[in-house]
């Protein structure tokens, strides 16, 4: 398993000119080749710690800067950091103010793990993602009171919340509007309301529920708020 993403990590770099990765992510194990949408047969088992042993050596012969993890739970963490060396530097999972993923941010906040929020408008567009983010009355009032975006307000909240943030665009006057975020903050009634909005995660898992895989259903892979 080490020799094997070694390899792979060695090859993808060589490919594209790289000295080194900022960060390497471990999500799931797919067959090669496989895009999303992927079928069922294209899960592969995971041993986690295994392969989380062969990222911990990829960063210490330099290879990448740090590593972490995307879509993981409280627990997975967990079963991960009593066998890991080196802990994971960050968690890309989805948040935004329909799923605010408040016991995660706790747990890792606690863990020194950081968390990068994707899809921070609800994966709108998506084959798995949501318009929830985009029709919420509550960010829509807030943002017609402070002449802003419901995308403004959504990104704003995650920002405050201490995260970093990952946001997908191709329009140049969307990307402008989505930097325009810095130079003003939500009001403590703001917040208020926003923590308060009905949850819904978009992106549920479904597709990685497989007897082949290391999920057999919904309940292997979060933390029981789904």
């Amino acid at each position: 398993m080490s020799y094997s993403l070694l390899q792979s990590l060695g090859l993808a770099m060589r490919n594209v000119n790289l000295l080194y990765l900022r960060c390497k992510i471990l999500s799931t194990s797919l067959k090669s080749g496989s895009v999303f949408p992927f079928m069922k047969e294209d899960i592969l088992p995971l041993d986690y710690e295994a392969v989380w042993e062969a990222m911990e050596e990829c960063q210490d012969l330099g290879f990448t800067k740090s590593i972490g993890v995307s879509n993981f739970s409280c627990k997975i963490l967990e079963r991960l950091l009593a066998t890991a060396k080196i802990p994971p530097a960050v968690n890309q999972v989805e948040m935004h103010p329909v799923w605010q993923q408040k016991k995660l941010r706790e747990f890792c906040e606690k863990k020194g793990i950081h968390i990068t929020a994707y899809s921070p408008l609800g994966g709108r567009g998506t084959f798995w993602g949501s318009n929830r983010v985009m029709e919420c009355e509550v960010l829509k009032e807030i943002a017609s009171a402070k002449g802003k975006t419901v995308a403004q307000v959504s990104l704003r909240w995650v920002y405050e919340q201490g995260v970093s943030l990952v946001v997908k665009s191709f329009n140049k006057e969307r990307i402008k509007e989505n930097l325009d975020i810095f130079d003003w903050k939500l009001s403590a009634e703001e917040l208020q309301k926003i923590e308060h909005i009905p949850q819904y995660k978009a992106n549920r898992g479904e597709m990685f529920i497989s007897n082949a895989g290391p999920f057999k259903s919904i309940g292997m892979i979060w933390d029981g708020e789904i």
